[in-house]
């Protein structure tokens, strides 16, 4: 028998902890190893026997979340998931979390809310067992290197079927600006992080989809605006794509990469999970691969699971340069190493050397 993902729920709410419990274990591969109202209680648990992932809460009495991960990471790094409130002050704080060594974030109010719960259990789970893949070696290097620092009316419904048929066979003819886009799950924050700071302010435009929750993707995207010489944003529906400028989807919303003539831009739209995740890697690689073609360069980064696989297939079978992030590099080689499976990726880089293969590939433009 498989051994089991062993969890330490660390949270102040009774309730949390409860629910929290009941949907994990509603997984057959992970099990409750236990669960602590603060961090004290916590290390004590710890001074028994050691968990596969903590799920820690930001606000604790005694103890905040931050704290304790700074210090867990400083003695005895173990994969940990935060759990915050839904707001704009969890979000920046949420974001700190990811610097400091966390794995990913769960949204308290789903736990908390019976009608959201049942649609983020999956997702929960997800996340749970994507942290247990983590190599925290990646996740610690990261946090070592932080430094200081629209159309109108409602977005369009997606259908039922929101996976887009594959492109034509016809190759689009080549224009003057190269569109890169980029797909990222586990540990891609500080992987995005890291290969953004890279870019000069003249960098080819950028579609970002980053598998986070709703209301952390535009606190991430303004922590990277302030460290990095390009432009970066969370994405609106009717963005154009320019150069010198990243657009990262939105939580809870799929992005799409449109044409219209020689301009690019993007559409955001509700619509179902794809891949088991909303924003999905796949709907916009494959929006890609329809409304590019050649003129577009795919990268897949560190996550678990095998979103982007067959939209970075569809990438490269329509002309475009793809290319995947390599295992040593990655804290979960999980999505890179279904795409390379899938025969759609042109090269494996290390994350430090992306950012220079973008920039020679704009070059041919």
């Amino acid at each position: 028998m498989a051994k089991k993902i062993r969890v330490l729920i660390i949270d102040d709410s009774a309730s949390i902890r409860q629910t929290l419990a009941h949907v994990l274990e509603q997984d057959p591969d992970i099990e409750i190893m236990a669960v602590a109202s603060d961090p004290f209680m916590a290390a004590r648990k710890l001074q028994e026997e050691i968990p596969d992932v903590i799920t820690l809460d930001v606000e604790m009495p005694r103890m905040d979340g931050i704290t304790f991960l700074r210090k867990l990471m400083a003695q005895r790094p173990i994969p940990v998931v935060m759990c915050s409130s839904l707001t704009e002050a969890g979000s920046e704080t949420l974001i700190q979390a990811l610097e400091a060594g966390a794995v990913d974030v769960i949204l308290k109010s789903k736990i908390g809310a019976a009608d959201g719960l049942a649609d983020d259990a999956m997702r929960i789970r997800e996340v749970v067992k994507s942290a247990s893949h983590a190599r925290l070696s990646n996740v610690r290097r990261a946090a070592g290197t932080i430094r200081s620092a629209a159309a109108e009316g409602p977005a369009k419904k997606l259908t039922a079927d929101v996976m887009l048929p594959p492109p034509t066979g016809r190759a689009m003819a080549k224009t003057t600006e190269m569109v890169v886009c980029v797909g990222a799950s586990t540990g891609g924050t500080e992987a995005l992080r890291e290969f953004l700071e890279e870019l000069p302010a003249n960098a080819p435009g950028m579609v970002i989809v980053q598998h986070m929750p709703e209301k952390f993707t535009a606190a991430f995207a303004k922590r990277l605006n302030g460290l990095c010489e390009v432009e970066v944003k969370e994405a609106v529906d009717g963005d154009p794509v320019l150069r010198g400028h990243v657009l990262i989807a939105p939580g809870d919303k799929h992005m799409l990469l449109e044409r219209q003539g020689a301009r690019y831009y993007v559409s955001v739209k509700t619509g179902p999970l794809v891949s088991r995740h909303r924003p999905s890697v796949d709907v916009l690689f494959r929006s890609a691969a329809r409304s590019a073609g050649s003129n577009a360069m795919g990268i897949i980064m560190t996550g678990m699971g095998d979103d982007g696989a067959r939209g970075m297939l569809e990438m490269h079978q329509a002309g475009a340069y793809t290319v995947a992030q390599d295992e040593a590099s990655s804290v979960v080689f999980g999505m890179p190493k279904e795409a390379i499976a899938k025969g759609g990726v042109d090269r494996i880089l290390p994350l430090d050397q992306i950012a220079r293969e973008v920039l020679m590939t704009q070059q041919k433009f």
